[in-house]
């Protein structure tokens, strides 16, 4: 699908956010490669970003929404239309009953230091998830047993008819998964926690940064860049293909931690998809098990 820089400048006007125009994607990504956004907007608030979003339908504009840019890969060619970041839907409330509605575009990070701040307690596993809170929505992430659907009370969502805000038992949810509507975007939710004294908070913080201690591979990174499957763990599957340290141009097989793929300097989007078929290749061969990228792939080619 493509559009005309007239329309894309009709989405444009009026915006109070950021307006950025042939965008390079690897500015805004954790892996540090993709090619240019025609157009790349960053809404102030729900308004800004409806009235957007009214534009970019009623033109027939392709978008394409984004949180911090993590668990993402853009291609080389970019993205034709529009990007819309939700960095700027970054609040924090605390509510009664050990509750807590937290925006799309609050760090992970950010989340844990608050809850701890206000001691409160269960999403204490996210502190050493990089990304966006709306991003570990979106894939359910989760690590060591702790997943972020499990302290939703509220999902609240914005589609085309509107914002709906429904209940966690009214969501389709799973493993690395929330199932939504095409186009539907995440505004937030609320969390309901549990009231922990902050000392205790900020020991279990520790813990799980110091779990997950051999994930900090010191290069550009997308996180897990493959899904676990039913009962093996991928970097093992991937080390026992014998691929630890393999490079293409300049994405390597992590030698810190082989499902995590790193950009050495230099590296393109074709390198880190080249590479991706190198591994789902060999891990079929040796073990027999398909790999899945958990990494969102978008863009041209």
């Amino acid at each position: 699908m493509t559009c005309s820089r007239a329309d894309l400048e009709q989405v444009a006007q009026g915006m109070k956010g950021a307006v950025l125009w042939d965008e390079p994607m690897s500015r805004h990504t954790s892996l540090r490669v993709g090619g240019p956004a025609d157009l790349y907007l960053e809404p102030a608030d729900h308004e800004d970003l409806e009235r957007a979003l009214e534009q970019i339908r009623s033109k027939g504009v392709p978008y394409l929404v984004v949180g911090g840019g993590y668990n993402l890969l853009v291609r080389d060619g970019g993205i034709r239309g529009c990007v819309v970041s939700l960095k700027g839907f970054d609040t924090l409330e605390p509510l009664p009953g050990a509750r807590l509605d937290v925006g799309a575009g609050v760090t992970n990070q950010a989340l844990t230091r608050y809850a701890a701040q206000q001691c409160l307690g269960g999403v204490e596993f996210l502190s050493a998830i990089p990304g966006s809170f709306g991003g570990a929505l979106t894939m359910n992430a989760g690590a060591h047993g702790g997943e972020t659907m499990q302290r939703v009370e509220v999902l609240t969502t914005l589609r085309e008819t509107g914002v709906l805000v429904r209940k966690r038992d009214e969501l389709d949810y799973g493993y690395r998964f929330l199932k939504l509507e095409p186009g539907e975007i995440i505004l937030g939710a609320r969390l309901r926690l549990e009231p922990v004294e902050r000392r205790l908070i900020e020991e279990s913080i520790q813990e799980y940064i110091a779990k997950r201690g051999g994930q900090r591979v010191g290069f550009p990174n997308a996180g897990s860049f493959f899904k676990n499957p039913a009962g093996a763990s991928a970097w093992r599957l991937i080390d026992e293909a014998g691929l630890r340290g393999w490079m293409i141009g300049g994405a390597q097989v992590s030698e810190v931690h082989t499902n995590f793929l790193v950009n050495k300097g230099g590296a393109l989007a074709a390198d880190f998809l080249a590479l991706a078929e190198l591994i789902k290749s060999r891990v079929k061969e040796t073990s027999g098990v398909e790999l899945e990228e958990e990494v969102r792939i978008v863009g041209e080619g």
